[in-house]
C-alpha cells in the first residue's frame, strides 16, 4: 500500500464525459422535428450608445456639475447579438456527447506503487456502485436541459431528444424538459433510468454491445417566443479594452454558426455535487471542481480547511484509505470523470 502523502509528482486523468460544441438553430415549435425548417443562426452586431452607469468617485457623484459633466458622455458600445427571426418561436441546440471508460487508469502516472493502490481503489469503486449514482445524475442533466443556460429560463417549453448513435444501438429517448428539475436529483423517471443505464455501463467499461464508448447526439427545442434573443457563448477576450472601436460583447460562432463552448456544456452536465458541505439550497447543484469552486459567486465551497477538497479525499481514496463517507467517494470519482492534473509537483 502507498503511504499517505507519497503522491505521484507526474498524475493526469483524461475527461470521460466528451460533449462537442453546441450548435444553435432557429425554427417554429411545430416543425421542431423538420430538419428542413430550421436554419442556423448568425451573430449579429449592434452598435448602441449607453449611459453611465457604473459606481462614481464621491467628488464626481456629490458635485451636481461633474455629475451632469459626466452623464452627457455618450457610453458608445458595439456588442454581438444573436435572435431568432420573426418567425421562429424555437431555439434549436445540437451537440454529441462521447461517454468513455478507462477512470481507473490515469493517463500519466510516473510511482508505481501509487497506481496499483489507486487502481484498485477505483476498480473496487466501480464493482461496488458500477458509476450509477453519477451516471444518474449526468442523464438527469441531459434530461433537464441544464445545457441550454439561459435560454432555459422564460422558455414556455423545453424538449431534450436523446438518441445513441453507436452503430450496436437504436435507443433514443424524448424528455419534457420544462418538467424536470434543475434543484435537485431526487425525481427520476424509467427513461432518465435508462439512460443512466447506458452512461454508467459505458463509463464502467461493460457496454453490452463490446464498444468502449457511447456516443449520443442530443437535440434541445426551448420555446422562447418569437424574434427572441437567445445566448451563445461569451468569448473571453483579454485585450478588448485595448481598442477604441473593439468590441464590448463578443460571442463564440462556428464558421458563422451561433455556438456553445463545449467546456460550458460540460460544465452543466457535471453539476452534479450536492454533497458539498454545508449545503446552500438557494445556490443548489454545483460543478464538480476540485474546491468546489463557483466563479461567479467568488465562493469555494470545498475549502481544503473542511478536509473536503478533492485532494485530500483522493489523497486518502487513492492510498487504499475507506473514506467512511460514500458520497465522498461518488464526489472523488466524478472529479476524476471530469479528467485534470492532480500531481504533487508544483510545475
Amino acid at each position: 500500500m502507498a503511504k499517505k502523502g507519497n503522491i505521484a509528482s507526474v498524475l493526469a486523468f483524461e475527461k470521460k464525459l466528451v460533449p462537442s460544441d453546441g450548435f444553435m438553430s432557429g425554427t417554429t415549435w411545430e416543425k421542431r422535428h423538420d430538419d428542413n425548417a430550421a436554419s442556423p443562426l448568425k451573430l449579429q452586431e449592434k452598435s448602441v450608445r449607453g449611459t453611465i452607469s457604473n459606481r462614481l468617485k464621491a467628488a464626481i457623484k456629490n458635485d451636481p456639475l461633474k455629475l451632469n459633466a459626466e452623464v452627457e458622455k455618450p457610453n458608445l458600445q458595439r456588442v454581438d447579438s444573436c435572435a431568432l427571426a420573426m418567425d421562429q418561436d424555437t431555439l434549436k441546440l445540437h451537440f454529441t456527447l462521447k461517454v468513455l471508460s478507462g477512470v481507473q487508469q490515469p493517463s500519466a502516472c510516473n510511482h508505481k506503487e501509487f497506481n496499483e493502490t489507486y487502481t484498485q481503489a477505483a476498480n473496487g469503486y466501480i464493482k461496488a456502485e458500477g458509476f450509477s449514482e453519477l451516471a444518474k445524475r449526468y442523464a438527469m442533466n441531459i434530461a433537464n436541459g441544464r445545457f441550454l443556460w439561459r435560454n432555459r429560463v422564460g422558455a414556455e417549453n423545453i424538449e431534450v431528444q436523446v438518441k445513441v448513435l453507436n452503430s450496436d444501438s437504436e435507443q433514443e429517448w424524448t424528455f419534457n424538459a420544462a418538467s424536470l428539475s434543475i434543484r435537485d436529483f431526487d425525481s427520476s423517471t424509467a427513461d432518465i433510468n435508462t439512460l443512466a443505464e447506458k452512461i454508467a455501463r459505458a463509463l464502467s467499461g461493460k457496454d453490452a454491445g463490446g464498444a468502449d464508448f457511447l456516443l449520443l447526439e442530443i437535440n434541445a427545442y426551448a420555446q422562447v417566443g418569437k424574434a427572441q434573443d437567445v445566448y451563445p457563448s461569451e468569448e473571453l477576450v483579454l485585450d478588448k479594452g485595448n481598442s477604441k472601436t473593439g468590441k464590448s460583447k463578443i460571442l463564440y460562432h462556428i464558421n458563422d454558426i451561433a455556438g456553445m463552448h463545449s467546456q460550458k456544456i460540460g460544465n452543466a452536465l457535471r453539476t452534479i455535487d450536492t454533497w458539498y458541505p454545508e449545503y446552500d439550497e438557494n445556490v443548489g447543484p454545483i460543478a464538480i471542481e476540485p474546491y468546489g469552486a463557483v466563479t461567479n459567486l467568488g465562493t469555494a465551497y470545498r475549502n481544503p480547511k473542511a478536509k473536503a477538497d478533492f485532494f485530500t479525499l483522493f489523497d486518502r481514496f487513492a492510498c487504499g484509505e475507506t473514506l467512511g463517507n460514500k458520497n465522498d467517494e461518488h464526489y472523488v470519482m466524478a472529479v476524476l470523470v471530469r479528467g485534470g492534473v492532480f500531481g504533487e509537483s508544483d510545475k
